[in-house]
């Protein structure tokens, strides 16, 4: 795919995503605050929009206004190997750096405002700080960067070069030398990041999370800070709670604000209105359309399903699916079904707050499970399992198998069931607990049980 390819279709995302954006209107507005500023929130290496769901939720409990919180979703969201070379399916970071600097000019001329606050997580730092270095300082008051690899999640002359999440490489080494050597951050916007001590799977010393076990990546645990940004570090949280965690939430709040939030929960809204896009099994973030997406309400118990669907519709070219009114006691299963695709389960417990951030994936039986009556897997988007930090069981199993002991560095967990037979399956996590259903894979089908935190 040549560079030129990727940008039309860019292009032509952006243009939907403003169509979107216009056709959505959110049914409860959090409390008016005129004097907050929007803030643009950038996700990571090959996610979406959707992980910032709950931090979203965090913001309106605390009477930031909803119509002020933008999570954006980049298209072809995974870097490039090389990143002077074009890759199929992938993103250069100045592709990244273009997308995200239309999407902050959209967002101020909606709101009327005359700069923005910017916050990411992982590459989405990366993107946010090329930005601001590439001419965006003075549309930016704060940049907050949640398990960002400033320094790279590997630094070495020989291992991809150029990657752009090489320490040493062209992108990094030009970020972290601003104006003269070791000038880490760029002039104007308040700077914050946020780091685990030592639990962030992509600032180790050993590079067994690259696929390099032994070999060091000549990267420390402090990798994500920026010399004259304020470097907040919490102990124990993990690579995507850096950005996704109520404690990072928290260190927002206060670098923001100047005091403490009132709460780093989601308050519940009684009724509430979910929306989102849906696409295809190929980390590419693009609309699939065509495809069909059934809701229904189901026992919190059981995950059996309570009547006829609440919610069916086919997508359009847009991919988007709702808007679908319910009740934050309710427990949802969504169904997809898309040619080349399984029948895709998802199984969620209550939102406790309406969003249109509700991204839905089509999914493809993995080669290793086609051979088992069934399959279950426990998913947790905004964070990884961590044994024995965290208390994690499926299926009955605890913790179930595949989780390594040490950094947490996993965030699913498969149970391959006996039989083929429909029944409960549960899955729990640290007090969050959710039921679905089996569903047999010689049927095509495949499970998610996905959770909010």
């Amino acid at each position: 795919m040549t560079l030129l390819h990727i940008t039309r279709r860019t292009a032509l995302l952006l243009a939907a995503a403003a169509l979107a954006g216009c056709a959505w209107k959110p049914l409860a507005q959090a409390p008016a605050a005129p004097t907050r500023p929007p803030i643009v929130f950038v996700h990571g290496n090959g996610d979406n929009a959707a992980l910032w769901m709950t931090t979203l939720w965090r913001f309106e409990s605390n009477g930031w206004p909803r119509e002020r919180l933008h999570a954006i979703t980049l298209p072809y969201p995974l870097a490039r190997d090389a990143d002077d070379q074009a890759q199929p399916g992938r993103s250069s970071s100045e592709e990244a750096r273009r997308f995200l600097a239309a999407e902050v000019d959209a967002v101020l001329q909606r709101s009327g405002a005359s700069q923005v606050v910017l916050v990411g997580n992982s590459r989405g730092g990366i993107v946010i700080r090329n930005y601001v270095a590439g001419g965006g300082a003075p549309k930016v008051s704060h940049a907050i960067l949640g398990g960002a690899p400033n320094h790279g999640v590997w630094s070495s002359a020989s291992f991809r070069p150029t990657s752009e999440f090489n320490g040493a490489g062209p992108l990094l080494t030009r970020l972290n030398n601003q104006g003269g050597a070791g000038i880490e951050i760029t002039p104007g916007p308040k700077w914050l990041t946020i780091r685990s001590d030592n639990n962030d799977k992509y600032a180790q010393a050993d590079g067994a999370w690259i696929g390099a076990k032994g070999t060091p990546t000549h990267v420390s645990f402090a990798g994500p800070e920026l010399k004259g940004a304020q470097n907040v570090v919490i102990a124990g949280i993990d690579h995507r709670e850096t950005a996704f965690g109520p404690q990072a939430f928290a260190a927002m709040w206060r670098f923001l604000t100047g005091s403490e939030p009132a709460t780093t929960r989601a308050v519940p809204e009684a009724r509430i209105t979910l929306a989102g896009m849906l696409s295809g099994a190929a980390v590419d973030n693009l609309p699939l359309a065509g495809a069909t997406v059934e809701v229904y309400a189901t026992d919190l118990s059981t995950g059996a399903r309570l009547g006829a669907a609440l919610h069916r519709q086919t997508v359009g070219a847009d991919g988007r699916w709702g808007p679908l009114i319910t009740t934050s006691k309710t427990a949802l299963e969504f169904v997809v079904t898309a040619p080349g695709h399984a029948i895709t389960h998802v199984y969620r417990a209550p939102f406790a707050r309406s969003s249109e951030l509700v991204q839905l994936r089509a999914a493809r039986i993995a080669v290793d499970d086609r051979d088992a009556p069934a399959v279950v897997t426990l998913t947790r988007p905004r964070g990884y399992f961590g044994i024995p930090r965290d208390e994690i069981e499926l299926d009955g199993l605890s913790p179930p198998a595949g989780i390594p002991a040490g950094v947490a560095g996993v965030s699913t967990a498969k149970a391959r069931l006996a039989d083929a037979g429909e029944r409960a399956v549960a899955g729990a996590f640290n007090g969050e607990r959710i039921v679905g259903r089996s569903w047999p894979t010689a049927g095509n089908h495949v499970v998610f049980l996905e959770l909010h935190d």
